[in-house]
């Protein structure tokens, strides 16, 4: 699943409601058009249904309000995206397997 912008990130939480799958784990940029990546994430951690769906920020900010607003709002985990594709890759490929294959994760979801 992916989605070009925080209206159609919003948009999935009807469709996971629809009965779509819902994912095992969510990156989100905070520099999304339309709606910001810290308010789709507010919005998620709010769900009675979804909160729990681990929400790993991956963004191009290190501000520290930015960093601080995230874990407030209830992401899991903070990443600065690296410049570097290969690196970008290679974080991606980690964040891949630790929630994939190391994190337990509850079964209600």
């Amino acid at each position: 699943m992916v989605a070009r912008d925080g209206e159609e990130a919003l948009a999935y939480l009807a469709r996971w409601e629809a009965g779509e799958a819902v994912p095992i784990f969510i990156l989100l940029d905070l520099k999304l058009p339309k709606i910001s990546g810290l308010e789709v994430l507010r919005q998620l951690k709010e769900h009675p249904t979804y909160s729990a769906i681990p929400v790993i920020v991956l963004t191009t900010s290190a501000e520290d309000q930015d960093v601080d607003e995230a874990y407030k709002l209830g992401c899991n985990s903070y990443i600065v995206k690296p410049v570097d594709f290969d690196k970008f890759m290679d974080i991606a490929f980690q964040v891949e397997v630790y929630w994939c294959a190391l994190n337990e994760r509850p079964r209600q979801l």
